[in-house]
């Protein structure tokens, strides 16, 4: 029987912000296995923004955006036995994997072989394309379900399915914590909550920012120091300080100066997506020895423990919560760095 299977959608229906119409799509029957979610609330990702934009190549309209979604459970498959109606729960940037693949199999679901079905604008195993969370509600397998504990108001929760699990993952793959001195490049809808985990796992933080308006409230999200990025003297005073560099900005650096602050063996991760090269010295490496990488997400299980660990540390995104019909400014204000610092919309104004 099919679960409300019509489902009220805000849509773009091309590569314009302006274009975004409300509209229904149909979602598909409840399996045995299968998870139906009122969505309460999403926020947006400025990934939502690449791909109503186009800038990847893959763009398919009409496109429901949307993979940072907090909501409660309607209705269960007869097989579901982690979840049950009421649950408060949350859906983040994939809904489906192989799962016998290696990389299913050891929790990377973001590596499968076969190919991750993203949470929208991508094709599920039976070729049909993918709907996310700028939607009343969503029907996803318990697999890719994660539960948000009752600590975690759901509205701030959401931004945690995208931005959270893309900061806190490289932390663990890094072993950044106590004894660790941790660099966040950017205080914006990553970098803010990177600081609130890094502080949290007991490293030392340091902001390297460009604005000295976001000072105040670095050290509120628990930084122990604040550089600002023009000034020169911020790269020679940091030379050779940090174990790990967190790069949540997605512009070009100088890469080869960010090198530099590295100590010998450090590592330097992008979780920040910029679309243009980025260049650096291979010469700039040879001084500390130092790893030059990126961070595509973390699975599922990474996520729960992610969503558990901020539950436990009060550690939360500070939102602006906007209507259905605020979405199209809050995307040119997004690309214009006014927001502090995720937007969040409240399904409910669908």
């Amino acid at each position: 029987m099919c679960n409300n299977c019509q489902t009220k959608v805000l849509q773009a229906m091309n590569t314009n912000h302006s274009s975004f119409e409300r509209g229904f799509i149909e979602r598909r029957e409840l399996h045995a296995n299968d998870v139906a979610i009122d969505i309460k609330y999403c926020g947006i990702c400025h990934s939502d923004i690449h791909q109503v934009d186009n800038d990847f190549g893959n763009a398919v309209f009409p496109m429901v955006p949307g993979h940072e979604i907090s909501g409660v459970v309607s209705s269960v498959g007869s097989d579901v036995t982690k979840f049950k109606i009421g649950d408060r729960v949350g859906i983040g940037c994939f809904v489906d994997s192989c799962g016998e693949c290696e990389y299913c199999l050891r929790g990377d679901e973001q590596f499968c072989t076969k190919g991750v079905v993203v949470v929208f604008n991508s094709t599920d195993y039976e070729g049909n394309n993918t709907y996310g969370g700028y939607a009343n509600n969503i029907v996803v397998k318990e697999n890719f379900v994660i539960g948000i504990p009752d600590a975690l108001d759901l509205a701030a929760a959401s931004p945690l399915l995208c931005a959270g699990i893309t900061t806190y993952s490289p932390m663990k793959k890094w072993n950044v914590g106590p004894g660790k001195k941790v660099g966040i490049i950017g205080m914006g809808g990553l970098g803010h909550i990177a600081v609130q985990f890094a502080h949290k796992l007991g490293a030392e933080v340091t902001v390297l920012g460009h604005s000295k308006s976001k000072q105040a409230e670095a050290a509120q999200f628990g930084a122990d120091s604040y550089y600002l990025t023009f000034d020169p003297d911020t790269f020679t005073a940091l030379a050779g300080q940090f174990d790990f560099i967190l790069n949540t900005v997605a512009v070009s650096l100088d890469v080869n100066a960010y090198v530099r602050l590295l100590k010998v063996d450090g590592v330097m991760v992008y979780v920040g997506l910029a679309t243009e090269p980025q260049e650096f010295y291979v010469g700039s490496l040879f001084g500390n020895q130092a790893t030059i990488t990126a961070s595509n997400v973390g699975g599922i299980a990474m996520t729960q423990e992610m969503i558990n660990f901020a539950a436990e540390n009060e550690i939360l995104p500070k939102i602006e919560i906007i209507g259905a019909d605020q979405v199209e400014e809050a995307y040119t204000r997004i690309l214009n760095s006014d927001v502090r610092y995720r937007f969040v919309i409240n399904m409910a104004t669908l």
